[in-house]
């Protein structure tokens, strides 16, 4: 059965380093045989049909074609159709009110347990919010993730460790959705 599923690359095409040219990463995701490619945006985005694998090797299989192609490895994530559309579902915010560059969404690796932020002064962070998710956590940054202290505090590596963690826009997730639904 062919499932649609879409790629979340971490960390490329920042600041002139870590390129991974779009139109490479189609004709990498091509040839490892996946059908109807698109990407979205330069900081990547794959979407995929595949009837082969499951989200942990398809992301495996894409991280070693990656580091083959260009050099140096990128932590991958995928995720398919339902779960993203679920995570849109789930958003524990009035999305529909809020300015897209309010609203993030930060996808993982693997489940993380609210014991991995039971550190952090939540009250303190105010009116900057977060909740966890599926596989996912949501937050609320009024003042847009750049100016965000509450995110940067999500991103300290101790909190993450062995879980690989990429960070979309609202208007990103939602467009994921999209471009996984067929």
């Amino acid at each position: 059965m062919t499932t649609t599923y879409a790629a979340l690359l971490r960390g490329i095409n920042v600041g002139g380093s870590r390129k991974v040219p779009m139109a490479e990463l189609r004709v990498l995701l091509e040839g490892l045989g996946h059908d109807r490619v698109r990407t979205y945006l330069q900081s990547g985005q794959a979407a995929f049909a595949s009837d082969h694998g499951d989200e942990d090797s398809l992301a495996a299989e894409l991280t070693e074609a990656i580091g083959r192609r260009f050099g140096f490895a990128v932590d991958v994530i995928v995720r398919d159709h339902a779960y993203l559309a679920a995570v849109v579902g789930a958003c524990p915010f009035p999305a529909a009110e809020l300015e897209a560059r309010q609203l993030h969404v930060t996808y993982f690796s693997a489940p993380v347990d609210e014991e991995r932020f039971a550190e952090i002064d939540r009250p303190a962070h105010l009116p900057e919010e977060f909740r966890l998710g599926d596989r996912c956590l949501y937050l609320y940054a009024p003042n847009g993730l750049g100016r965000s202290q509450l995110a940067e505090r999500l991103s300290k590596p101790r909190l993450n460790k062995g879980v690989t963690a990429t960070s979309r826009n609202w208007n990103t997730v939602r467009k994921l959705v999209e471009m996984t639904a067929g």
